[in-house]
């Protein structure tokens, strides 16, 4: 990820605006030596109208019969996300 200045991000704009969108460059804006930003790519712009989105949905294959207990075995076999909650400040 390149490092920028705010003020050389006001003068180069249009310049990282498209570097960002053609190269795929991520970009830290900086003011006063602080990170405050980031310019990153939005990814990949889809056309895929929601009709479309619905035709492959129904068009993919259905989950077998054991599907729900082995989502049950994997969540059984996690550990809690937090071992203990920590106390609210009074």
């Amino acid at each position: 990820m390149k490092r920028i200045t705010a003020t050389d991000l006001a003068r180069r704009l249009s310049d990282v605006l498209n570097r960002v969108r053609y190269k795929n460059e991520e970009f830290l804006v900086e003011r006063g030596g602080d990170p405050v930003a980031v310019i990153v790519p939005i990814g990949p712009k889809s056309d895929l109208t929601f009709a479309e989105f619905l035709r492959l949905l129904n068009a993919a294959p259905r989950p077998d019969s054991d599907f729900a207990s082995d989502l049950e075995r994997i969540q059984a076999a996690q550990p809690p996300a937090v071992e203990e909650l920590p106390e609210w400040p009074s």
